[in-house]
């Protein structure tokens, strides 16, 4: 059973995926480079450190890669926190988690103004446990770093006792490798079988749909035989994204 659950917060917890791309595309379009825009989606859920070097020569990062992550930060912080909105039901999936006594902790690469204002819109700030931010990991997912950073602040529970849940293929190759179980929700746009390939022991549309499937959930009954999601359950949106981003995205 289960009794640390460790949870990716962009995509996952707040609706903010493109808005990141958007963040990148501009940026990168001021250092010269006309990026697609789903090119770049497919790489959010990296942290800068990885994401930049996928579209940038080793010369040009010498020259001014960390002028390129200032710049994108600004951007962000200015014009695009502010549009950044919770996917329903987070804190009351958070409340069921605490009741069961379960200890959760929020595991982001984000800067600790841009977590800060997370917890704000998603009102959680009184239910987490524990929480990393850029400055807790040497190297952004989909290195475990983060993960193991969030385990130590929760004491380094064993393993088997703590579960993961992320939105992208970045997360669940992170939580593997830091040898944790991950749920997969469909909500930052990721491809379900992207999720699945890369371990994810469950699939849920978003938080909503995880607390609304809570009793069923490997949250509650730890970890499962067999874990489904039947397609219905994926709105269109969803599906057309999902396939945006397998083909032009994430491989």
């Amino acid at each position: 059973m289960f009794k640390f659950v460790i949870f990716d917060v962009d995509g996952t917890l707040v609706d903010s995926v493109d808005l990141h791309a958007q963040a990148w595309q501009e940026t990168f379009r001021k250092f010269g480079k006309e990026i697609p825009f789903q090119d770049i989606r497919g790489q959010i859920g990296k942290g800068g450190d990885q994401l930049i070097p996928v579209f940038f020569s080793k010369e040009e990062l010498d020259k001014f890669g960390k002028k390129i992550e200032k710049k994108r930060d600004e951007i962000f912080q200015k014009k695009y926190l502010p549009q950044t909105k919770p996917f329903p039901k987070v804190r009351e999936l958070f409340e069921r988690i605490e009741h069961d006594g379960k200890r959760i902790a929020l595991a982001s690469s984000a800067k600790e103004d841009d977590l800060d204002h997370f917890k704000k819109i998603l009102s959680i700030a009184d239910l987490s446990d524990a929480e990393t931010t850029a400055e807790d990991a040497e190297k952004s997912k989909p290195d475990p770093d983060i993960f193991l950073a969030a385990m130590k602040k929760l004491g380094d529970p064993p393993p088997q006792e703590v579960v993961v849940v992320g939105d992208t293929p970045y997360d669940a190759i992170g939580a593997r490798q830091a040898k944790l179980k991950i749920i997969g929700v469909l909500s930052g746009g990721f491809p379900e079988n992207q999720l699945r390939k890369e371990g994810c022991i469950e699939i849920y549309r978003d938080p909503a749909d995880l607390l609304a499937r809570y009793d069923e959930s490997a949250l509650a009954k730890g970890v499962p035989k067999i874990a489904t999601l039947n397609s219905s359950d994926v709105n269109s949106s969803s599906r057309a994204q999902a396939r945006t981003l397998l083909h032009r995205g994430y491989r």
